[in-house]
């Protein structure tokens, strides 16, 4: 047998150490070596009456709102952190045991957290994540860090960057230098917000109900944050909220971006205000450089439009704003095993 092949079967054996972006809508795992190697919903499902856990992820993801009363489909992470205990620790646990099945140790882990945590929920993740079956102790990075590290951004240098991070529950702007966070703010606005202004502006403008899955869609399709080149219509479906019905209603881009309006400005307003409070050596470099946008709601269509107009700053997208955070966390992984 070669060395590299006994090398391989000894990484095999003593286990693949990982880094997780734990994030409100999906949970993305990063192993050592390999890159990303999950990418699933953060969601639970499990039968109220026995208390079993019936699906995580993808599977508990697709039964939400089309369950019997018994059977729930449980999101044990809001706004960024975690509400429910039991559950988050269930859901760690299957991913774990997905990426890490059938070695003899227990992972070393990096997990991405927002900036805006306190030290109590910062231990709460840290003791989901060692129940689940991570080795002691687990460590944390704050999530723009993290981003801008995945993104590639210089941060070791004395030079600023700014990231904006919109995740499912949290939008976190920060600018950071030499390795830190110089100024940073963190908003609870993020995708989870973006499909709650769609569906409550349906249900006030045509009385129509949807779901959350409904909204989410509506957004991905139709939703942005500033005029297009082509405005365009779909039909949705939703139970009428006067006759009990179901009913189809024609919307178009503009009347959906009037329901993202509020999630978008805020979003804005928090970049504004973070850049307020950045020195002005820094404010420099920022204009120069530009101001990256990251997470799933960076592919909003145009809202780095939006937020160019807004700064007078230009915008950047990586091409996988998605992943930014667990890019970053693994390199963090990395840096720390060497």
């Amino acid at each position: 047998m070669s060395k590299a092949s006994m090398l391989s079967g000894l990484s095999w054996m003593v286990g693949r150490d990982m880094a997780l972006d734990l994030g409100t809508a999906n949970t993305v795992v990063y192993v050592r070596g390999e890159g990303i190697v999950l990418d699933e919903p953060s969601v639970v499902a499990v039968n109220t009456r026995s208390r079993k856990v019936l699906a995580v992820g993808s599977e508990a993801k697709s039964m939400i709102g089309r369950t019997p009363s018994h059977i729930q489909a449980v999101r044990p992470l809001k706004d960024g952190v975690i509400a429910n205990f039991d559950m988050c620790e269930e859901m760690l646990r299957f991913f774990i045991e997905r990426v890490h099945m059938k070695h003899w140790t227990k992972p070393r882990m990096v997990i991405a957290v927002p900036s805006g945590t306190t030290g109590v929920e910062q231990r709460a993740v840290q003791e989901a994540a060692e129940s689940a079956g991570a080795r002691k102790p687990t460590q944390i990075i704050e999530e723009p860090m993290a981003a801008a590290i995945g993104t590639g951004l210089q941060v070791w240098e004395p030079t600023g960057n700014m990231v904006v991070d919109i995740g499912g529950g949290t939008t976190e702007v920060a600018v950071i230098s030499l390795g830190g966070i110089v100024t940073s703010q963190s908003l609870r606005v993020g995708g989870d917000e973006f499909d709650n202004g769609i569906l409550q502006f349906v249900k006030k403008e045509f009385s129509l109900l949807i779901g959350e899955r409904t909204s989410e869609e509506i957004k991905i399709v139709l939703g942005s944050a500033g005029p297009l080149a082509q405005e365009c219509r779909a039909e949705i479906r939703g139970r009428d909220l006067v006759s009990g019905l179901p009913r189809v209603v024609p919307v178009t881009t503009e009347e959906i971006r009037e329901g993202l309006e509020e999630s978008v400005s805020a979003i804005c307003d928090a970049v504004r205000s973070t850049l307020d409070h950045t020195p002005p050596e820094l404010a420099a470099d920022i204009m120069e450089a530009g101001i990256v946008l990251t997470g799933g709601g960076a592919l909003l269509r145009n809202l780095d439009q939006r937020l160019a107009n807004e700064t007078a700053i230009p915008i950047t997208v990586p091409p996988d704003p998605l992943h930014a955070v667990a890019r970053g966390c693994g390199q963090m992984l990395d840096l720390g095993l060497r």
